[in-house]
């Protein structure tokens, strides 16, 4: 045997060993929930940004087809130069080749890894989760060149004619049928579907706060229901549903991955915020919704996910949509202190108008349901939902005939009342009929969001009370485009009922840091405002409940000792009253609390032989004097879904659904629906 052979086995034997210790390494990697949910959320990011990116396109397509397709046909003549057009768009579309030398090694690498891993015990999870996130990476390559192709053909093409721009070409007599044809369409894509129905912000907390899902199928659906109805006219925002699109998808990729149920109400908030971002083009006010108005909470442990997945939306739906803003830059500067006063004025206006807006909403609901009293309300809810969205549709397009904010978003306007290229009537009339019609598209069984028209009916208000405060003071007031950049700001902070929102929002949007302090006035008081009054409507404030004792939801029982083998856990589990367990420890002290929603996953890990131990939970104990909201607060803090209760000499626990149930009971038993969004209030 010659040198040369010598040496080859000698490398070969090398290579063998660093291999058998890359081997030795990777089996014993563990991936707990938190250490993937930084990652799950920045993935979560990315598909958010896509389905923006897909909704916006969506949009101009169907309005492409419905202001008139043969004008679309023809741009594609060689004459018309449209070919030189897509080239030039092609070449200037922002295809973010980097994201290939990131994401395929990331992708891959996760592949390989878990390729890499011997199956067997918590190891079967770790290859799981890094099959399902590198396949969703590459997944996620895979969309996005199509989707910037589509988007640079859509920017020559829906440039021409579409939109808000295209709806003025059209014939005035189609302009009523053109929302009826689509409210007839979506009625009946969404006729079987009742899950699929709402404005998509108040179902994305009601999931939150109860079952912790939603169904992707639904999410897609609802974003082409969506985009059928902006597209034919109908007046509604596009945010509502990308921010639902974006929580089913966080709830599809937690519950692919296994996350409990407090990881996935964190994921469901992450691709909510990222459909803002994405949106909006605003990462800050994406994240600030996701904590403030989905999540409800701002705990260092929510932060990574939820600004990862902000971020990565933002950076996708630029690539797709533009970096250009939303709203264009208006210089602002506060002339005098004076104009304080006059901001805390519009705070009050704008929470008033977005009471009235709630309020006119869930009327034209009850009216299209047969709720209200009078025959035609009766007559109304007698009929199938496409007709009713038909009817809708067509009374929105009579009232397109009068302004043209009506029509779509309204997107524009807001951009007029900025800067000044609207008159006092005009921007008078504008809110109203938006409202109006907003409320009409909806409540008829149109989908879309509340988010937006919202923003578009704060712009015109800010700017028609702008012009007339400038009128009479011009020496001590800035112009009315300053009143209708901070009352967008205020109507969106009362709508949500989420000061930090409106006001990061337009911040951002404006790119001007003067009009801080103004908007910190506006959308505090426009908050404020509109909560009192919901309350007062409510007749409960909704958090007294929260604040009854847990002494009289406590199921007493037998705590399990620390010895308990898995197989007689399981017995009793199948035995309880409730699918949990008080555990204590080897003194008698209460220790923790073993589930059922958990036995099974551990008990896989560390086989039959395993005892309470190392299936239970750590939970400190409360007692029966500990208030609903507290144990709650404490099971979101722990991660758990049960608490162990000490008594008079008993034992025993309290289970998250057991107080949710009490919850919604007791707010039944007040008449008072339960306040699962902060979008809408009892009817």
């Amino acid at each position: 045997m010659d040198s040369s052979t010598q040496s080859g086995r000698t490398v070969r034997g090398r290579l063998e060993r660093q291999v058998l210790r890359l081997l030795a390494a990777t089996n014993r990697l563990r991936l707990p929930g938190p250490s993937v949910l930084p990652v799950a959320g920045a993935v979560v990011g990315v598909y958010s940004g896509l389905a923006a990116g897909l909704f916006a396109n969506l949009i101009a397509l169907v309005s492409g087809v419905a202001l008139g397709f043969p004008r679309v046909l023809n741009a594609f003549l060689p004459e018309s130069g449209t070919r030189e057009a897509l080239a030039r768009a092609f070449s200037e579309a922002r295809w973010h080749f980097e994201y290939l030398i990131v994401g395929v090694p990331l992708g891959m690498g996760a592949l390989v890894l878990a390729r890499l891993i011997v199956p067997g015990g918590p190891r079967d999870e770790v290859k799981r989760r890094l099959q399902v996130l590198g396949l969703l990476v590459l997944g996620a390559l895979s969309l996005y060149y199509p989707l910037v192709a589509v988007a640079a053909v859509n920017s020559v093409v829906g440039h021409m004619r579409g939109g808000e721009l295209g709806f003025m070409h059209v014939q005035p007599w189609l302009v009523p049928l053109l929302p009826m044809v689509g409210g007839l369409v979506v009625g009946h894509v969404l006729r079987n579907r009742p899950e699929t129905h709402g404005h998509g912000v108040p179902e994305v907390v009601k999931a939150v706060e109860r079952e912790g899902w939603l169904s992707g199928r639904d999410g897609v659906l609802k974003l082409v229901a969506s985009a059928i109805t902006i597209g034919t006219g109908g007046s509604a925002g596009r945010e509502g549903p990308i921010v639902f699109g974006g929580a089913a998808f966080g709830s599809a990729v937690g519950r692919t991955l296994g996350f409990t149920r407090r990881e996935l109400a964190i994921l469901l908030a992450s691709g909510a915020g990222a459909g803002i971002a994405a949106s909006f083009n605003a990462p800050i006010a994406g994240a600030i919704f996701a904590m403030e108005i989905i999540l409800r909470e701002f705990q260092l442990r929510v932060f990574s996910p939820i600004i990862l997945a902000s971020v990565t939306a933002t950076m996708v739906g630029r690539g797709v949509m533009g970096n250009a803003a939303m709203i264009r830059r208006v210089s602002y500067s506060m002339v005098s202190g004076w104009e304080i006063v006059f901001y805390a004025v519009l705070g009050l206006v704008t929470g008033l108008l977005a009471y009235v807006f709630i309020r006119l909403l869930h009327g034209v609901e009850d009216f299209f349901h047969g709720k209200k009293p009078g025959r035609v309300s009766a007559f109304l809810g007698r009929q199938p939902l496409p007709l009713r969205a038909a009817l809708g549709g067509l009374l929105v397009g009579c009232l397109a005939l009068v302004h043209p904010v009506v029509w779509g978003t309204g997107h524009e306007s807001i951009n007029e009342a900025a800067l000044r290229a609207l008159p006092l009537v005009m921007l008078a009339s504008g809110f109203a009929l938006k409202l109006v019609a907003t409320a009409l598209t909806l409540g008829s069984g149109g989908s879309g969001g509340t988010f937006f028209p919202m923003t578009v009916m704060g712009a015109l208000a800010g700017g028609a009370f702008g012009e007339v405060l400038h009128a009479a003071m011009p020496g001590i007031t800035a112009p009315s485009g300053a009143y209708a950049m901070v009352g967008m700001g205020g109507a969106v902070a009362a709508l949500t009922r989420g000061p930090l929102t409106g006001l990061m929002m337009v911040y951002e949007l404006s790119g001007n840091y003067a009009i801080i302090l103004p908007l910190m006035v506006t959308c505090t008081l426009a908050s404020a405002l509109c909560h009192t009054l919901v309350e007062r409507k409510a007749g409960v404030e909704p958090h007294t409940l929260r604040r009854a004792p847990v002494r009289a939801l406590v199921v007493w029982m037998e705590p399990v000792g620390p010895e308990l083998r898995a197989s007689a856990l399981r017995e009793r589990l199948l035995t309880a009253p409730v699918a949990a367990l008080p555990v204590r420890d080897a003194g008698g002290r209460l220790v923790g609390v073993v589930t059922a929603s958990t036995l099974g996953e551990r008990w896989r890990q560390v086989g039959d032989e395993s005892t309470v131990a190392a299936l239970a939970d750590q939970a400190p104990a409360v007692s029966v004097d500990t208030t609903v909201g507290e144990a709650l607060a404490a099971m979101d803090i722990q991660l758990v879904d049960a608490l162990p209760v000490r008594g008079e000499g008993q034992v025993g626990v309290v289970t998250r659904v057991g107080l949710e149930r009490f919850l919604r009971r007791e707010q039944r038993k007040l008449q008072v629906e339960p306040p699962v969004s902060a979008t809408e209030i009892p009817r």
